[in-house]
């Protein structure tokens, strides 16, 4: 996250309230993450069915973060929430591969929106698995 406050410092010049967008497929860890960014406990999380909101102040900024869910049937009204939007954060399941191909196709289709034209991305492997060799 540093690395994208760090960047947007670079972008921003006016007011240090941000409007964070955070995309991707259901089950991806987006409300685990949410939750982590604004020091909440994570061991009990539900699947979102719409969105949450949370206003997470750090190093100067306010950001004002907008998880929403990653169902099949709700992506459609992913587009609602664009405008205004200074960063978006995708977050893919890298441990969930049967779905790499789904999410990469999602994320190409956020691409091509106009409205997210020159919208700084940061795309969140989440979820990654450390293969342990035995010795």
């Amino acid at each position: 996250m540093a690395g994208l406050l760090d960047m947007l410092r670079r972008l921003r010049r006016g007011p240090k309230e941000l409007r964070i967008l955070m995309l991707g497929l259901d089950n991806a860890g987006k409300t685990t993450l949410l939750r982590r960014l604004s020091n909440e406990d994570v061991t009990c999380v539900m699947p979102t069915q719409g969105f949450n909101v949370k206003s997470v102040q750090t190093k100067g900024f306010r950001l004002n973060v907008w998880d929403i869910g990653g169902q099949k049937t709700i992506r459609p009204y992913w587009r609602n929430y664009f405008e205004s939007t200074d960063a978006l954060i995708y977050v893919v399941d890298s441990a969930a591969r049967r779905r790499l191909e789904e999410s990469s196709v999602e994320l190409s289709i956020l691409l091509d929106e106009q409205q997210l034209a020159g919208v700084p991305l940061l795309v969140f492997a989440n979820k990654q698995v450390r293969l342990v060799r035995p010795t």
